[in-house]
């Protein structure tokens, strides 16, 4: 599973002039599925974003997680972080998880984060042609990768 998370004042989505979420501060996590990911992917991936000190204390540091701010989080799946661009001008997303595998997985990990969180998670619809709006704070943007602990 790989996640580009982005610190933000406010997000949402939309789908078909819809607003089906919308948050103020806190996260909007994009997430990508390959048909290898496991519970063990979701799990360490939301303990990792949880507990990801990106938020500033009161000094202005960085010192605060989503759980000590007691923040929002938007998840909307994200197939395109798999592209492989190696060859040619168009990217391929042979990688990504089919439906089939990805949404099953998908809908645990917003389940586990809900859970870890305490509350509720928004999302968007998983492929779905969705039209996502962010104020991103820092700006701050981290991508983190399961299958690559560094």
């Amino acid at each position: 599973m790989k996640t580009v998370i982005q610190r933000v004042s406010k997000a949402s989505v939309t789908i078909h002039k819809k607003k089906v979420a919308e948050i103020e501060t806190g996260l909007l996590i994009l997430l990508g599925i390959v048909p290898e990911d496991t519970q063990e992917d979701i799990d360490f991936l939301v303990r990792k974003i949880a507990n990801l000190r990106i938020f500033n204390d009161e000094n202005n540091v960085m010192n605060n997680s989503l759980l000590n701010i007691n923040g929002e989080a938007i998840v909307v799946s994200q197939f395109t972080l798999h592209a492989a661009t190696k060859k040619g001008n168009r990217p391929s997303y042979i990688k990504a998880a089919k439906p089939e595998i990805a949404i099953p997985l998908y809908e645990d990990f917003i389940k586990t984060l809900e859970k870890k969180l305490n509350k509720k998670v928004q999302t968007g619809t998983f492929g779905a042609d969705m039209k996502v709006e962010l104020l991103n704070d820092g700006p701050v943007t981290i991508i983190i990768d399961s299958k690559n602990k560094e």
